[in-house]
């Protein structure tokens, strides 16, 4: 990654010029790194904390239940802090209230699985409708609605929280005991991590990602004014209800291009809808963590690379909100926000010609997302 910063005096305040894309960033960065934890609430039992990870730049606050980020807090190129994720008034909300799945980890199988159905090994698996006639996100109770079992840790240049979750055997119709681990982590370079692995004892079909909503001007207004750059060259299109058809859709010249950096709202105007697409990063499923979007608000000047490990990327513009009761007051209405959602491609388990989503109980599932933050002049 082309952002790190090298700290340089221990405990002090430190103005460097780093690159962006080939564009002058100045970064005002503090060697201090702190987490603060407390009880805020019981879910189903079981205790549910808030976390806030400071680095003495950015802050951001997370829980245990959901796995959720409730808010990342980050300087303007003035200075001026403010959050730039869509959320929930306080913790307490996500429990009933978050429907849009605000910050969650998703999962067990993030994005859309057609017929709620998939087959492994010539054994068919009915699971949870929750969108249709199709799955969206793990079914009516998935992940980002579960109470993780936490731990924080801080090691060095981060700090950050590790969490745990069993999904058992049939859960929302999923086969297999699948034991998952999430950290998140704030480092000193403004970059927030997050790693899944995952392991089963039965054959199963795993995608998780985080699904945050993105808005760097602090949320005062649409994201129209955003510049986004995608590094993927194809969509996989899709069918009713959102289903991919199985075609890779190269997109060059189209509404749907954003490989050279583009104004979201003239890539808006020009498609005549909201964005809901899987971006096509990767052909193939690799280790590798790749870079695969720049977001860009010219105004207050915030940057955010996007890196992932996974094959695609789904792009979602918040076409449904229409006075959606948000955090602090605030109403949030259509394409309020932008979902980058780092995963495997929808509908994989019933698309053979998709890099594959199943996971044997011999494997180890492993997804790196992260998100680096910084300002242009």
């Amino acid at each position: 990654m082309n952002l790190r910063i090298q700290l340089v005096t221990i405990l002090l305040l430190i103005s460097v010029t780093v690159s962006l894309s080939q564009t002058k960033m100045t970064v005002i960065q503090e060697a201090s790194l702190s987490i603060k934890g407390e009880k805020v609430g019981n879910w189903e039992g079981q205790d549910v904390f808030k976390y806030t990870l400071d680095n003495g730049l950015m802050q951001v606050e997370l829980t245990n239940f959901g796995g959720i980020i409730s808010r990342i807090i980050v300087p303007d190129k003035n200075g001026k802090l403010e959050n730039v994720v869509l959320a929930l008034e306080n913790v307490q909300d996500y429990f009933t209230k978050n429907g849009p799945y605000f910050g969650a980890a998703v999962g067990r199988y993030a994005n859309r699985i057609g017929t709620a159905s998939f087959a492994l090994d010539g054994e068919t698996f009915q699971i949870t409708k929750n969108n249709g006639e199709n799955t969206l996100h793990g079914g009516v109770k998935g992940f980002g609605a579960k109470v993780w079992t936490p731990e924080t840790y801080k090691k060095q240049g981060a700090v950050g929280v590790k969490m745990t979750y069993l999904s058992v055997d049939g859960e929302e119709g999923f086969p297999g005991n699948l034991m998952t681990t999430l950290w998140m982590e704030l480092t000193s370079s403004n970059e927030l991590k997050l790693r899944f692995e995952s392991t089963t004892d039965k054959k199963t079909v795993v995608n998780l990602t985080n699904h945050s909503y993105f808005n760097l001007n602090g949320i005062t207004g649409d994201v129209r004014d955003h510049e986004l750059q995608i590094f993927a060259d194809a969509i996989t299109p899709g069918g009713p209800g959102q289903i991919p058809t199985g075609e890779i859709k190269l997109i060059a010249g189209t509404p749907f291009d954003f490989q050279t950096p583009k104004n979201l709202g003239d890539q808006l105007d020009a498609l005549g809808e909201g964005f809901d697409h899987n971006y096509v990063t990767k052909r193939a499923n690799s280790s590798e963590l790749k870079k695969i979007a720049i977001v860009k608000h010219p105004e207050s000047g915030r940057v955010m690379e996007v890196f992932s490990t996974a094959p695609g990327v789904q792009l979602y513009t918040a076409n449904g909100f229409n006075s959606f009761a948000g955090a602090d007051g605030k109403k949030y209405e259509k394409h309020w926000a932008l979902c980058l959602e780092p995963e495997a491609w929808p509908d994989s388990p019933n698309k053979p010609s998709f890099p594959s989503a199943t996971l044997a109980p011999d494997e180890k599932y492993v997804h790196e997302i992260v998100y680096e933050f910084g300002v242009e002049n």
